[in-house]
């Protein structure tokens, strides 16, 4: 398939975005588990990053769900009234906060703890991360089946696009998507959905993932290993 119609809306952003952050969760919180069962060691260094990585994903994962209640609920609405039900999403992005704040909490544990108690405050970060993994996990997949026949069925392809752009303008910015988003999104894309990332984001793909991509994997490599 080369892609969508031109009059049907592009879901492949959310799509990446949404397998993008529960990969993250799952890998995150099996090296979690790890460090807590002693089966790898977090010297300082890697706590420093890890503890980073946490954070960025939980802000993530918030801008997202901020993004669609406050930018995407309101468009589908518009154009397909009360063919799906909003407010339980809404709900679902509502409990998942307290969970985030929790994760962010643990993890200010965990960096606090001396490199001979690491281990004790790992258990409490992975317990957080596993919850909130499991919940994503449960909400996505009833997102998307929810929302993609809706939006395809019922929101212009131009006026989705429109929405898309606001979502992206309301994030952390450019440099973040650039550096920490992107290389991420493009790991977790099955080769036909790159190709349609090139095709959609022009030439200047390529040279602006050569540019991000080694100082990204040198974070990678220090929060995940080799």
């Amino acid at each position: 398939m080369s892609g969508p119609r031109p009059d049907v809306p592009d879901l492949l952003g959310m799509t990446l975005g949404h397998r993008m952050m529960r990969a993250d969760l799952h890998r995150l919180t099996a090296v979690v588990e790890a460090i807590a069962a002693g089966r790898t060691d977090c010297p300082n260094r890697r706590t420093a990053a890890l503890v980073r990585w946490c954070r960025d994903l939980c802000d993530e994962i918030h801008h997202h769900h901020a993004a669609e209640d406050e930018i995407g609920w309101p468009v589908i609405a518009q154009y397909a009234g009360d063919s799906v039900d909003l407010a339980v999403l809404s709900d679902d992005h509502s409990a998942l906060d307290p969970m985030l704040d929790t994760v962010r909490v643990a993890a200010t544990t965990f960096a606090q703890a001396p490199e001979d108690r690491r281990r004790d405050s790992a258990v409490e970060l992975a317990a957080g991360l596993a919850r909130v993994r499991d919940e994503l996990d449960e909400h996505i997949e009833a997102e998307e089946a929810a929302i993609f026949p809706v939006v395809e069925k019922y929101v212009p392809a131009a006026e989705w696009a429109r929405t898309e752009q606001a979502a992206r303008k309301s994030g952390p910015g450019a440099r973040y998507e650039l550096t920490f988003s992107l290389p991420r999104i493009v790991s977790v894309a099955t080769p036909e959905e790159y190709a349609r990332l090139r095709r959609t984001a022009g030439p200047v793909l390529t040279p602006i993932l050569a540019l991000v991509r080694p100082s990204f994997r040198r974070r990678e490599r220090l929060v995940f290993g080799s």
